[in-house]
C-alpha cells in the first residue's frame, strides 16, 4: 500500500512539474513573438544608420503627401487635376452622345411617331418628355461617371487615398466625425449616391450618419456642368477674355471647397446637438503604396459603380421628363402650369435672387441634375415668349454656343446675382432621387431621409438670402 501511495504520488508530483514547464513554455513563447513582431516592425518603420527599410520609399513619399505643409496643397491639386480630367475628358463623348441620342435619334423618333400616325400628345409625352429626359441624363452623366470613377479607384488601389483621410481626420475630429468621412466627401464628387453608401467603411453609426447627411455638400458630376456654364456667362464676362477661363474655374473651385466648410460645419453642429457624441478614436494603418490592378479597376470602376448609378438615375429620370412635358403643355385658359408657377412663384423666388423657372426646374428635377439646365432653357423660352428656339413647347434643349445661352438667359431677366446664388442654390439643395433612395436603404429611417433632403435646401435659402441682402446692401 505504501509502495502504490508513493508511486501515485509520483505521478502527481510529475503532472505538476510538467503543467509548470508547459506555462512556463508557452509563457515564453508569447513574450518571444511579441517581441519578434514588435521588432518586426521596428525594422520596418525606424530608421538606424547603416540599415535599409523595407518601407523606405513609402515612408519618403508620405513625409512629403501627409506633411503638414504639403499634404493639404498636394491633396487640392490633385483632386483638382482630377476634376479637370473628368470635365475636359467628359466634353468630347458628351457632345458624341448628345449628337447621336438628341440630334439624331430625338428627330428619327418623331418622323417615326408622324409616319404611324401617333397622337401628338402621346408622342410628346413619350419621345419629347420620357425619351429626352433620358437621352440627357446618358450624354451628360455617363462620360464623367466613366472617368471619375475609374481614375478615383486607382488613387484607391494605389494607396492614396487612406493619406487623404489622414489628412483629414484632425478637421473632422474637431467637428465631432470621423475621419474616413473624407473618403466618403472624395466619393460623393463623382455621385453623392455613391459617397453615401461608401459610409459604410464608417463602424460608429453616429457618425456613419452623419457622413451621409452632410455628402450632398460635395458636388457630384451631376452639378459640374451648371456651376462651370453659370461661371463662365456670368463671372468670367467680367474680366479680359485672356483670364476669363481662369476666372470661371476659380469661382467653380470656390463653390467645391465652400461645400467642404458646409460639410464641417453641419458635421460640427449635428454632433453638438441631435447627434451629440464625441469623436470616436481612428486607428488607421496606411497601406504600403502598390501598383493598382488595372482590369479589377474597371470592371468595379464601370459595373459596379458607373452603370448601377446610371440606371437608377435613368429610372427617375424617365418621370421627369413626362412632367416637363406636361406642365408645359397642359393649359388653364391662356396659359400652362409651368407658366401659371412661375408667375405665382416669381416674387417669393426674387426675395432669394432666384426667379420662379429657377424653382420650377430643380423641384423637376430632383431626379437628375443633369437636366436642369436643359429645363432651364427651356421653360426660359416659354416665360418668355421667345420664338425660333428650341424645339417646342415641352422640349428641353442646350444651344450650340454659350453665347446663345447667355442670351437667352439674359432676354429671361438674369442678372449677375442670379448667377451667383443659382451657383450657391446648385450646391445647397436636396440631393437627387437617386441619392435620396440610397439615403433611405443605408439608414432605414424616413426621419434622417427628410433630415438629408431638408437640411440642404433650408441651407441653400438661408445663404442665397444672405447673399442677395448684402448685395442690395452694396448695390442699392
Amino acid at each position: 500500500m505504501s509502495n502504490n501511495r508513493t508511486k501515485g504520488e509520483d505521478i502527481i508530483a510529475a503532472a505538476n512539474s510538467a503543467r509548470w514547464e508547459l506555462g512556463t513554455n508557452y509563457h515564453d513563447s508569447l513574450i518571444e513573438s511579441i517581441y519578434g513582431e514588435a521588432s518586426r516592425i521596428s525594422r520596418n518603420t525606424v530608421k538606424q544608420k547603416g540599415d535599409k527599410q523595407a518601407y523606405s520609399f513609402d515612408l519618403k513619399i508620405d513625409k512629403i503627401v501627409t506633411s503638414r505643409w504639403l499634404g493639404f496643397p498636394i491633396m487640392f491639386i490633385l483632386l483638382a487635376l482630377v476634376f479637370w480630367i473628368t470635365v475636359s475628358g467628359a466634353n468630347y463623348p458628351s457632345g458624341l452622345l448628345a449628337s447621336l441620342l438628341i440630334d439624331t435619334l430625338h428627330p428619327m423618333l418623331k418622323d417615326l411617331a408622324t409616319t404611324i400616325h401617333m397622337p401628338w400628345w402621346l408622342s410628346g409625352v413619350l419621345i419629347d418628355g420620357a425619351y429626352l429626359s433620358m437621352a440627357w441624363v446618358i450624354a451628360v452623366m455617363l462620360p464623367p461617371m466613366a472617368i471619375f470613377f475609374p481614375i478615383f479607384t486607382l488613387l484607391e488601389d494605389l494607396g492614396y487615398l487612406p493619406r487623404v483621410a489622414f489628412n483629414m481626420d484632425n478637421l473632422f475630429r474637431k467637428a465631432g466625425a470621423h475621419g474616413k468621412q473624407a473618403l466618403t466627401m472624395s466619393m460623393g464628387f463623382g455621385c453623392n449616391a455613391a459617397g453615401v453608401v461608401a459610409a459604410r467603411v464608417i463602424d460608429s453609426p453616429r457618425e456613419r450618419l452623419i457622413a451621409i447627411i452632410t455628402n450632398n455638400f460635395s458636388l457630384c458630376n451631376g452639378r459640374w456642368p451648371t456651376q462651370i456654364l453659370i461661371a463662365t456667362i456670368f463671372i468670367g464676362s467680367l474680366v479680359p477674355a485672356k483670364i476669363a477661363g481662369l476666372v470661371s474655374a476659380g469661382a467653380v473651385v470656390t463653390v467645391a471647397l465652400l461645400g467642404i466648410f458646409f460639410s464641417l460645419a453641419v458635421s460640427w453642429g449635428l454632433s453638438k446637438t441631435v447627434l451629440k457624441g464625441e469623436a470616436s478614436s481612428f486607428s488607421l494603418e496606411l497601406p504600403p503604396y502598390r501598383p493598382p490592378q488595372v482590369l479589377q479597376t474597371l470592371y468595379t470602376s464601370l459595373i459596379d459603380r458607373t452603370m448601377i448609378v446610371l440606371w437608377r438615375a435613368v429610372v427617375f429620370a424617365v418621370p421627369a421628363g413626362i412632367i416637363i412635358w406636361l406642365v408645359a403643355n397642359i393649359h388653364v385658359g391662356d396659359l400652362s402650369l409651368a407658366e401659371y408657377f412661375i408667375e405665382w412663384s416669381n416674387p417669393f423666388a426674387l426675395v432669394f435672387g432666384l426667379n420662379g423657372v429657377i424653382l420650377l426646374a430643380y423641384i423637376i428635377a430632383i431626379p437628375a441634375n443633369e437636366i436642369v439646365i436643359p429645363t432651364v432653357l427651356m421653360l426660359t423660352v416659354l416665360s418668355t415668349g421667345m420664338s425660333d428656339i428650341g424645339a417646342g413647347s415641352g422640349v428641353m434643349f442646350e444651344t450650340d454656343s454659350i453665347g446663345n445661352t447667355a442670351s437667352i438667359l439674359h432676354a429671361g431677366g438674369w442678372t449677375l446675382l442670379t448667377g451667383i446664388n443659382l451657383m450657391l442654390f446648385s450646391l445647397l439643395h436636396n440631393p437627387c432621387s437617386t441619392t435620396i433612395m440610397t439615403i433611405y436603404k443605408e439608414t432605414r429611417s424616413v426621419k434622417w431621409t427628410l433630415v438629408s433632403t431638408f437640411l440642404p435646401i433650408l441651407l441653400g435659402l438661408i445663404v442665397t438670402f444672405f447673399t442677395t441682402q448684402v448685395w442690395y446692401l452694396f448695390h442699392g
